[in-house]
């Protein structure tokens, strides 16, 4: 015997029900149209143009945070390079060196931040097209060229903590 709860949200209604022979959920989306497991909805999902526009907002103020953080360590390197000239400490160079890999990696997170930009371009673009099956794959490949970003930007905090130690440990030797 199994039990069976609707919940209604706008057009769809979740039914979720108990097998109590077998202990597993059943899980069915109702449409005007038809009743689809709940897989074979997520599949069949469609795109609208608010999609991938709700990406500009948090891409446009990454890239944004990306910049400044270029712009900060470029001016940072620019100093370093001259306290090295006059004071030829080797820990100067430690430091441009970390702040030269930082600096590569937000390139390369600017890079992927712009590349995940212009593909939600394109896939805007494809809806306007009414090619579904392209946007979706297109809005994928943005969502994974942003997850790349972020992960390169998670890279780049743990390079600038280790930078942070080798002044603390400079300090500490005094």
């Amino acid at each position: 015997m199994a039990s069976l709860r609707l919940a209604k949200t706008g057009k769809f209604a979740l039914i979720f029900g108990d097998e109590a022979a077998e202990n597993e959920s059943v899980f069915l989306i109702v449409t005007k149209q038809a009743t689809l497991p709940l897989h074979q909805h997520f599949i069949d999902m469609q795109l609208t143009f608010a999609t991938p526009a709700l990406l500009f907002p948090a891409i446009s103020l990454l890239l944004l945070a990306y910049t400044n953080k270029f712009l900060a360590i470029a001016n940072l390197i620019r100093n370093l390079h001259d306290r090295y000239e006059k004071d030829n400490k080797p820990i100067l160079r430690e430091q441009i060196a970390h702040l030269r890999k930082r600096l590569n990696l937000i390139r390369l997170m600017q890079t992927f931040g712009i590349a995940s930009f212009l593909m939600c371009f394109v896939c805007m673009f494809l809806l306007f097209w009414e090619k579904q099956v392209a946007a979706t794959w297109v809005f994928a490949l943005a969502l994974v060229l942003m997850m790349a970003s972020l992960t390169l930007s998670l890279l780049e905090i743990w390079i600038s903590a280790g930078a942070l130690r080798l002044l603390l440990k400079d300090f500490e030797n005094g």
